[in-house]
Order: structure tokens, then C-alpha cells, then sequence
């Protein structure tokens, strides 16, 4: 996705307000597959009629109607782009181009353009958005034969905010390898030793996942970054909503994002321990529940959408389908019967 917009981060989509939510749409599809009628689920929804029929209308139909189809169309419809400044300004698109012949830099163009022409001439331009125009090919305004001319030589822009300067990349302090988890974690006698990852969308877009390894009950955490104080912070608050005798241990891959491990320590009273690096493997309870995430968090679309009450459906299903593993009972049922 990055590579696809010349090196720069897309901008999180955001819903607008007053549009359907994700969980609206599962309880839209479950309804017409009971045979409710358009009017009685707009009631349990609390929502006008009208909105509800052009929701089901407008996705193939009550029989064809599919609640993550209908949510991935729904965000593809909110695409507005807008045409870009040198879409739209012929003399200035040209007088770029010939500058950029003549192997002046993007900052020299708009630099020799600021001082040189007046305020509301139109012949004025960022330098972002020369390089955007030039590395966003699908914009169509300058030819890509033009990058040649920068002196950089790069195929992709370099953003700022596309930056690993200043990160622990790989220096995660005072780890415990998972060598030391105690043995009750390993053989899953005893529940409350828990496995986490991160699930990446597209846009840089992502959702924390925690399986505990004993029933494989499943957490899914919505976050709105991916850096160590946002994970550690919403793992952390997840973790707490369960009662002590279930938070006993959680095992992390090397990703930065739990750099903080302690902070995750200290909040819930859970041990941490990593996995091997390029071992994954080791948390296999946690990768083969992220494979069955899939269905509902497919790859290549983005996650940044969908709220906390939303995982939280997607994770309620999950845990309410039968596991050949626990002699198809699910992982709410084996769950329960330890809160007895």
C-alpha cells in the first residue's frame, strides 16, 4: 500500500458519523437470514426503515446480503479524491516539468516560485506536491521519466513520517525468553497463559489479537497505532477486564510495539515472555487463530474503521464455533465452565 502511493502513508479513513457500523451490518445480515422483515429490524437497530432497505438494496439483496462485503463497499464508496494542484493548472504543471529538465530540485522550484510570484497568481506549489505527482503515477500529471532528474535517485519518496530513526529496533530490554515459561503454560494444563500478535491491515492499519492457550478463547484489541505505549496501554486495560486466576502469563513475538513489556507487567500481574525470533512456531495457538481471523479481517483492507465494539463481535463469533481440537465445544463453553 505504502510502495503503491510513492512511499507515503495513506491517511486513516474515519467513519462518518451516523453511518453504519460494522456490528449493524451483522445484525442486518443475521436478521435476513431469519427471515425478518426490513421494518422489524430497522426497529431492534433503532434505525429509519429507509435506511436499513437501500443498506440491503444496495448490496445484492436480501439474498445475496453479506455484512463484511456490504462494510467493504461501504468504505470503498467514500472515496472523494480530488484532483491535485497540477492536475487542474496547466501553465504551472508545465513550468514544473521544464524546471525539473533543468535538475532543479522540488524545494528549488517552490522556493524560486514563492519569491518569485505573487500571492493568488496560481503559480505558487508546495514541494510535497511536486513529489507526490511525482511518485503517485496513478495521478497521471507528471511523467515518472522525470524522477531521473532528482538527485536523490529514489524510486519511492522518503517520508517523514515513514521513519524508524530513533526506534529500539530489536533491543527489547530485559526479555524472558520463552524457554523459561513454566511447564503448566506448555502442556496447557493450566488456563490463563495467554499468546498475542499483531494482525496487519492495509494504510498501516492494525488489531492487537490475545488467544489464551487452554481453551482458545480469543481477545481482539482495537488500536489507533501501532507504537509501544498505545499496545502496551490497550493489552494492558483488555487483560484487566479478566479475573485474576486467568491472567497468569502472556507470550509476544519480537515486535517492538511491546518494547514496554514491564508497563504490561505491572498493570496486570502477567509474566511475559518472547518467542524466538523467526519462530513462529512457537506461538502456533495464537498464528492459527490470526488464519481464522482472516475470514473476517481479510488481508490487503484496511482495519483502521472498525471500533472496539466491532472486534469484539468479530471475537464473539469466533469464540462461539465449535474447535475439533476441544472436541467441538467452543471456546466460550470450555471458558465458562472454569468461571463456575
Amino acid at each position: 500500500m505504502v510502495k503503491a502511493n510513492g512511499g507515503y502513508v495513506p491517511p486513516v479513513r474515519r467513519r462518518r458519523p451516523g453511518s453504519l457500523t460494522f456490528a449493524e451490518r451483522e445484525s442486518i445480515s443475521r436478521g435476513l437470514a431469519r427471515g425478518d422483515s426490513i421494518r422489524k429490524i430497522a426497529r431492534t437497530l433503532e434505525r429509519a426503515v429507509s435506511t436499513v432497505s437501500r443498506e440491503v438494496a444496495r448490496n445484492k439483496g436480501a439474498k445475496h446480503y453479506r455484512a463484511v462485503d456490504a462494510e467493504d463497499r461501504a468504505w470503498d464508496r467514500t472515496r472523494r479524491p480530488k484532483p491535485c494542484l497540477l492536475a487542474t493548472n496547466e501553465p504551472l504543471r508545465a513550468l514544473v516539468a521544464e524546471k525539473l529538465t533543468e535538475d532543479w530540485s522540488s524545494q528549488q522550484i517552490a522556493g524560486h516560485l514563492a519569491k518569485t510570484q505573487a500571492v493568488g497568481t496560481g503559480i505558487r506549489i508546495s514541494h510535497e506536491t511536486i513529489y507526490k505527482s511525482l511518485f503517485i503515477q496513478a495521478r497521471g500529471v507528471l511523467a515518472k521519466a522525470l524522477q531521473k532528474h532528482l538527485r536523490s535517485g529514489r524510486p519511492t519518496r522518503r517520508n517523514i513520517h515513514n521513519t524508524v530513526t530513533g526506534q529500539w529496533r530489536s533491543q527489547i530490554k530485559d526479555t524472558i525468553p520463552i524457554h523459561e515459561r513454566p511447564a503448566e503454560a506448555d502442556d496447557r494444563a493450566v488456563p490463563g497463559h495467554w499468546e498475542g500478535d499483531l494482525i496487519m491491515g492495509s494504510g498501516v492499519t492494525q488489531v492487537a489479537t490475545l488467544v489464551e492457550r487452554t481453551t482458545r478463547f480469543t481477545m481482539l484489541v482495537q488500536l489507533d497505532a501501532r507504537d509501544t505505549a498505545t499496545v502496551t496501554a490497550r493489552v494492558s486495560t483488555q487483560m484487566l477486564q479478566l479475573p485474576d486466576q486467568l491472567r497468569k502469563s502472556l507470550t509476544w513475538d519480537r515486535g517492538m510495539e511491546l518494547a514496554a513489556h514491564k508497563s504490561v507487567t505491572a498493570a496486570t500481574g502477567m509474566a511475559v515472555y518472547f518467542a524466538d525470533p523467526q519462530s513462529p512456531w512457537q506461538r502456533g495457538t495464537n498464528e492459527n487463530t490470526n488464519r481464522l481471523l482472516r475470514q473476517y479481517l481479510p488481508k490487503r483492507t484496511g482495519l483502521g474503521h472498525l471500533t472496539q465494539a466491532d472486534l469484539d463481535t468479530i471475537a464473539r463469533r469466533l469464540n462461539t464455533r465449535p474447535r475439533q481440537t476441544l472436541d467441538f465445544d467452543t471456546p466460550a463453553d470450555r471458558l465458562e465452565a472454569l468461571l463456575r
